[in-house]
């Protein structure tokens, strides 16, 4: 029986070996999203962005993507500002973070590894490189592209994406084979979700029944603002600023509850009060969508139904043959337990009498996560070089203030209206893996130390002007333009279809031709619906497009970067009824804290910019660049 292993061991291994799809869909959605805001750094992932402590910006980045070195070669990891990073500090910082979760992976490789070897199962260099290949050809890549690709966005070098990843999946197959059979009703299901017909609908989601009901009586009485109710009301953030859109409904697919309630509606039609994990839903039918079966016979498609239903079965699979190997196996977990570690000195657990060292567990966690810990590292060096340097002090009662000011900002109050702490921390640990210590060391000191910085640099920066004020209210408070938009890619179909938009101006024609064209999937599935365009949102030559079209009237052309925008207009939102001075401190407090981020984010990348970094394992260097700091731009 094993001892000591954590619940989550089969799950972390089971999303591994079936992980190799969601990890191509995700390095090729990366690719497409580039170049992305920096991480926000302080609160929980769920938490909402604006409410979010300021970013910490990446590491110094090459222009280039080298060749990673073995950090089995190196004694030196890194040098920053003449200050060195050893191979055994980087090692202990990785095995602090992840070393229990690379503890298991390896216990779980270990136990299928003895069950390939029990059963004479082998799998071949041939297989993993055939099955890379086939990988590689579903997003359409070479697998030398495919490999490069995901050492580039993901980190993941060639060696471990065979040996950790796709070997495992290969070796879970075999041994899970009959497991892993599909049937006949199974491609039928598969069949009829992604070609049989669907529900397009809009949806309002409540906490309660109660407040369902109450929503529910208000839209039957006045089924016309739908859409109105579900900006008021959802508690679906998503579809609320959508008006309650969702995608089309589909068969075998989500809650069969909402399923069955959205196919059994007319267009039109107001569903009941419909019960779905997560709350109470309230569906509006906008239309029925026909099915597909005649253009993709289910003989044409049948092999990639197969496979993806496949797919699809792998992670419950994975979690049913560890459960079995691990109730049958003798696993001893020594690595975090201290009367275990000094009893196995140089042991990290024993598998069936098999030992994993603490050399081979420090090497694993090197391998996995060493050029992202580094680069952490790296960060938090340069940030303690510089507050030794301008000899700022961070004392305990500045870390707990920052706590307590994110906890509240967050929400997470006692019924006293006081920041609850302890709370605070177990969401810490729940939503981002983070223990207390982790979460002062690595989030809170660095936005401490920043903060000060800034404070002491950049004072003006963070200084809130009457423009600001009168922006921020005209922003929040003022009218709003509700549009439906069209977005291309290339100027002559953004001309054609310009063209069939205004030799008919009807909101409806140009939600289809939204959805027949746009290159945006949502505006594709909402029929070209966007939440309201506000003043100062950060899009000038969208936002003075908008504002100045009269409702049924159609944009121009509007080209941003590399893509091409046509709105409808279909009328403005009308502002608030309150004045600024009833809201400044409200506006003044939000303004301070985006422009006190940007500052934040503008010092740290000054400081990149200056530092002097050799990063041995990465194989790239950083020279300082001599220029001023970073403006911030600015903020409303």
């Amino acid at each position: 029986m094993a001892s000591g292993m954590s619940n989550w061991g089969w799950r972390r291994w089971a999303g591994a070996v079936a992980i190799t799809a969601g990890v191509l869909a995700a390095v090729v959605c990366l690719r497409s999203q580039r170049p992305q805001e920096p991480a926000q750094a302080q609160v929980p992932r769920s938490a909402p962005k604006q409410a979010q402590a300021p970013p910490t910006p990446a590491a110094p980045k090459p222009t280039r993507v080298p060749k990673r070195l073995d950090p089995r070669r190196l004694k030196i990891v890194a040098i920053v500002n003449g200050q060195r990073i050893t191979r055994e500090q980087l090692a202990q910082e990785c095995m602090l973070r992840y070393g229990p979760d690379v503890l298991d992976s390896l216990i779980n490789k270990e136990l299928i590894l003895q069950y390939c070897e029990r059963r004479g199962i082998k799998i071949t260099q041939e297989e993993v490189q055939a099955e890379i290949a086939r990988m590689a050809r579903r997003f359409h890549m070479r697998p030398q592209e495919w490999l490069r690709l995901l050492e580039q966005e993901r980190g993941i070098t060639p060696q471990q994406y065979a040996n950790d990843i796709i070997w495992p999946t290969l070796a879970l197959r075999r041994v899970a084979a009959k497991l892993l059979e599909v049937t006949p009703e199974e491609i039928q299901a598969a069949y009829e979700t992604q070609y049989g017909p669907a529900v397009e609908v809009r949806m309002i989601l409540c906490r309660t029944r109660e407040q369902a009901e109450k929503v529910l009586r208000l839209a039957k009485a006045r089924p016309e603002e739908f859409e109105k109710l579900a900006r008021t009301y959802s508690t679906d953030p998503v579809s609320a600023g959508y008006g309650g859109r969702i995608p089309p409904v589909r068969k075998h697919l989500g809650d069969p509850r909402l399923e069955r309630a959205a196919f059994a509606l007319q267009e039109g039609q107001i569903s009941n009060v419909v019960p779905i994990d997560g709350g109470f839903v309230i569906l509006k039918c906008v239309r029925h969508i026909p099915d597909r079966m005649k253009e993709f016979p289910l003989e044409k498609v049948r092999k990639q139904l197969e496979q993806m239903v496949r797919d699809k079965k792998e992670p419950l699979v994975a979690r049913q043959v560890f459960q079995k190997l691990r109730k049958a196996a003798r696993v001893l977990v020594i690595y975090g337990y201290p009367e275990r570690e000094k009893q196995y000195p140089g042991l990290a657990a024993l598998v069936n009498h098999r030992q994993i060292t603490r050399e081979q567990l420090a090497l694993a966690c090197l391998e996995r996560h060493g050029t992202e810990v580094l680069d952490g590292m790296i960060n938090r060096l340069i940030l303690f070089q510089e507050i030794k340097k301008e000899g700022i002090l961070i004392t305990d009662q500045d870390i707990r203030q920052e706590v307590q000011r994110a906890a509240e900002a967050m929400g997470v109050v006692d019924a006293q209206g006081r920041p609850d702490l302890q709370r605070w921390y177990a969401m810490i640990q729940e939503q981002q893996g983070l223990d207390r210590q982790r979460y002062l060391r690595e989030i809170v000191w660095p936005t401490v130390a920043l903060k000060k910085l800034v404070l002491r640099r950049r004072p003006e920066q963070v200084k809130v002007t009457p423009e600001d004020l009168r922006k921020a209210f005209e922003a929040n408070y003022g009218p709003r333009v509700k549009c439906r938009a069209i977005v291309l890619n290339n100027p002559r179909t953004a001309q054609i279809v310009w063209e069939k938009a205004r030799a008919n101006p009807d909101p409806i024609y140009f939600g289809q031709l939204s959805s027949k064209y746009s290159v945006d999937a949502n505006l594709r599935v909402l029929n070209g619906e966007i939440p309201p365009i506000q003043r100062h949102s950060g899009r000038p030559v969208l936002e003075r497009e908008a504002f100045a079209l009269k409702k049924g009237e159609v944009s121009g052309i509007i080209q941003l970067k590399d893509k091409y925008v046509i709105l409808f207009c279909e009328g403005y939102t009308q502002p608030q009824k309150v004045t600024l001075e009833e809201v400044r401190d409200i506006l003044e407090e939000d303004i301070y804290e985006k422009k006190l981020r940007r500052a934040m984010a503008a010092e740290f990348a000054s400081l990149l910019d200056q530092a002097r970094v050799e990063n041995f394992l990465a194989n790239t260097r950083h020279v300082p660049v001599r220029q001023a700091r970073t403006p911030v731009p600015s903020s409303r």
